[in-house]
């Protein structure tokens, strides 16, 4: 099955950055921050910063206003107040009641070990034995098995047909809140339109897409518009565009990441990294530019951002 017809077209542009503080932000981080910034200003949008601290074991302390003051110190300034999903946990317990009522989810125990012993795809075990709530996990019955969608860098994306069709966990058997419930949660409760981030989520999309369509299900409008700011939601649920930016790796083929200890970026002298990161993100900046101020220089990236120079590749070696 496509994407195509729950993606939406082209129209008020809404765009986020969601980080996890889990670490500080470092060079991975400010090119997916930059590029989905840019494309929202250079299309007249607004762009929201969301913080995905749902999984308290994983974050590290004083993360969260680290990242803020980091954006800020690279002039990515949000549009509206941040969201942390912290905070909506009763939102998400919401959707996951409501999934219960109408039958699209269950109760499952298959640890990672069982699962990896048949080949690392789930394959529907527990879904019809009714197990109780205690140490389990919380599967969604895929019905709609989303496996390609069009991507607006990458270009036509296939997903594995066997991981497309697997019931995926939204709450954990530890009862945190998986990133697949809470990423497309949060992207209906304040109306995205467009994400922008990088290659690492490239298949994650097709769950998502197919999240998003099973709750576009009318059984599913009353938790999703009472919760939400009536001055900008859509009573018409669409997916968002998506558009999927070059992994940055190192020499030895790592993805930066906060789990492979990438160091964070110079908040105190911050023009090179925004040199570097327009420079990835192929938009050709002028030598000159790095000696400008960060005002200077977000306001000439914005006026001549082109999503199309960006590479269409999945991963770009850091040299």
């Amino acid at each position: 099955m496509t994407a195509s017809d729950i993606m939406r077209p082209q129209s008020t542009y809404r765009g986020r950055f969601a980080p996890s503080p889990s670490g500080y932000l470092h060079f991975g981080s400010l090119i997916t921050a930059l590029a989905s910034f840019l494309d929202a200003k250079k299309n007249n949008g607004t762009w929201l910063v969301r913080l995905e601290d749902i999984d308290p074991p994983r974050e590290k302390k004083g993360a969260s206003a680290h990242i803020l003051k980091t954006l800020a110190a690279f002039g990515l300034h949000w549009d509206e107040n941040i969201l942390y999903q912290s905070k909506q946990t009763d939102y998400y317990q919401h959707i996951i009641e409501q999934l219960f009522k109408e039958q699209y989810c269950y109760y499952c125990q298959c640890t990672r070990a069982q699962i990896k012993a048949i080949g690392g795809i789930y394959q529907g075990h527990c879904r019809h034995l009714n197990l109780d709530k205690n140490h389990s996990a919380i599967r969604v019955i895929n019905q709609i098995q989303i496996d390609q969608y069009s991507d607006l860098i990458q270009g036509k994306i296939q997903c594995d047909k066997a991981l497309a069709r697997e019931d995926f966990i939204i709450r954990r058997k530890d009862g945190l809140f998986a990133y697949q419930l809470a990423v497309v949660a949060d992207d209906i409760y304040q109306n995205i339109s467009h994400v922008i981030r990088g290659c690492d989520l490239l298949e994650p999309t097709t769950r998502q897409l197919s999240f998003y369509q099973l709750l576009s299900d009318k059984a599913f409008r009353h938790v999703l518009w009472s919760a939400q700011d009536e001055s900008h939601v859509s009573k018409h649920l669409q997916a968002p565009v998506f558009g999927h930016i070059p992994l940055a790796i190192t020499e030895q083929g790592y993805k930066l990441s906060k789990q492979n200890k990438a160091p964070a970026i110079d908040i105190q002298k911050p023009q090179p990294a925004l040199f570097a990161a327009l420079q990835f993100l192929g938009q050709q900046p002028p030598i000159d530019l790095k000696h400008l101020n960060v005002d200077e220089i977000i306001q000439w990236a914005i006026a001549h951002w082109q999503l199309e120079s960006v590479p269409k590749k999945q991963e770009i070696q850091l040299t």
